[in-house]
């Protein structure tokens, strides 16, 4: 089956004349791009009638909705206050997004705090169990997607993203490749590694596949920020990645969160309908 990727910002893109969502939406289709994800990092402050707003603006330009929940969110947190708020921030994003129409809410799972790997990934497997029981509940139609996360510190290798969807049916992996780099001190060295990651996510998830792509700064200890794709010092090299997703025959969804959004979504978009 031939691939089939849309492409879109993490955002507002930086050119909408207006910052709001609905405009956003607009500009990414006048931009040619496909989808945008709503951004509720630093909190979800997106009430319903906009949410209402953003769904009807995504249905007239044929967008593809995602949300990216809080980044305060630890669901290996010892501290049941903590890791209360941490599943309410979930439950506020699915909720939002559900009204919004949005197709999954991704999210950074929890930190190892020092604790066994094992141990942790089983703890955060039970407590987003409890989260996807409490949506059934209340009847939000969106999925939760965990997502790769870019440091070592953090659950979320490919190996423990695809855990957790095994576990949980109503997961899908969201797999920010950058994050992979990041995280394995610069995991893609060629084209082949990127082959050989794909081939580590099971066929099922393929034809639907949501993914963040960027360019990324890091460390040993893990990725520091975001990089434009053409910029010098970025190793992410965003053509293996695309010839890859194509001669795998990966469909989803890439998500740019590149400082330059929508330029780099296009700079994507336009290398994967050449090849």
């Amino acid at each position: 089956m031939p691939s089939k990727i849309l492409f879109g910002t993490a955002g507002v893109p930086h050119s909408s004349k207006e910052h709001d969502s609905v405009s956003g939406i607009a500009r990414v289709r006048e931009l040619g791009l496909d989808a945008m994800e709503l951004e509720f990092v630093r909190g979800v402050h997106m009430g319903k009638e906009t949410a209402l707003q953003a769904k009807e603006a995504a249905l007239k330009n044929n967008v593809l909705l995602r949300v990216h929940a809080p980044y305060f969110i630890n669901l290996n947190s010892s501290d049941k206050k903590k890791l209360e708020a941490s599943k309410k921030r979930i439950l506020d994003s699915a909720k939002i997004g559900s009204i919004a129409g949005a197709k999954i809410v991704t999210f950074h799972p929890a930190f190892f705090q020092g604790e066994e790997k094992k141990k942790v990934l089983e703890k955060v497997i039970s407590v987003i169990g409890e989260i996807i029981d409490e949506m059934k509940k209340q009847k939000y139609e969106i999925r939760l997607a965990p997502e790769t996360t870019g440091k070592p510190t953090q659950l979320g290798s490919l190996q423990e993203t695809i855990a957790m969807c095994d576990s949980l049916k109503e997961l899908l992996p969201m797999v920010d490749f950058a994050h992979l780099h990041a995280r394995e001190n610069g995991r893609f060295k060629g084209k082949k590694d990127f082959e050989n990651a794909i081939e580590e996510i099971p066929k099922k998830f393929l034809q639907d596949l949501q993914m963040h792509a960027s360019g990324i700064n890091f460390s040993e200890k893990g990725e520091r920020n975001h990089l434009e794709l053409e910029e010098k010092t970025n190793s992410f090299n965003y053509k293996w990645f695309i010839e890859a997703l194509k001669e795998k025959g990966v469909s989803g969804c890439i998500i740019s969160e590149s400082p330059n959004l929508e330029d780099d979504a296009l700079l994507m978009k336009k290398y994967f309908e050449k090849k």
